[in-house]
């Protein structure tokens, strides 16, 4: 077994045996294959919908390393990632991102993610109600941001 991969294991099977979340682990490596960051989905331990493993290691390594930039980065989890994750594992710039189990995996012991998938594919549109308003009450903020050339991430 890969050894970051076995670390991921290792992370999501802490989780579990503490009930702290999921069967979900994840560990960051830089280029020299350092460990940055490793964890496991903290859902049910923090009360917070989005403490993924993903998520939560993300966040460690960014602020171990003082960045919200993990470019050169690599991610071993312990499943596919979610929408939520893979988005911020997007938002990150981390590039390369190894998994063990898949989402079908994930759902068929009760974990949703397809539901956020049909959505993104323009299936089930019922699932939430998103709609525009205001933008003319907001948008001042989007031009102070840009006049004052704010970093984009």
């Amino acid at each position: 077994m890969d050894k970051f991969m076995k670390m991921a294991k290792e992370c999501a099977q802490h989780g579990v045996s503490h009930n702290e979340g999921g069967p979900f682990g994840a560990v960051i490596v830089d280029k020299a294959g350092n460990i940055i960051a490793k964890g496991n989905n903290m859902v049910l331990a923090n009360n917070d919908p989005t403490a993924h493993a993903e998520v939560t290691v993300i966040r460690e390594a960014c602020k171990k390393l003082e960045t919200y930039d993990l470019s050169g980065c690599t991610l071993y989890t312990s499943c596919e990632p979610c929408p939520m994750c893979l988005s911020a594992i997007i938002w990150a710039n981390i590039k390369e991102v190894y998994y063990a189990c898949t989402r079908e995996d994930a759902g068929k012991i009760g974990f949703r993610d397809d539901i956020i998938y049909d959505y993104l594919e323009g299936k089930n549109k019922d699932l939430i109600k998103l709609e525009q308003i205001d933008r003319e009450k907001c948008i001042d903020l989007f031009e102070e941001y840009e006049k004052n050339n704010k970093i984009i991430y």
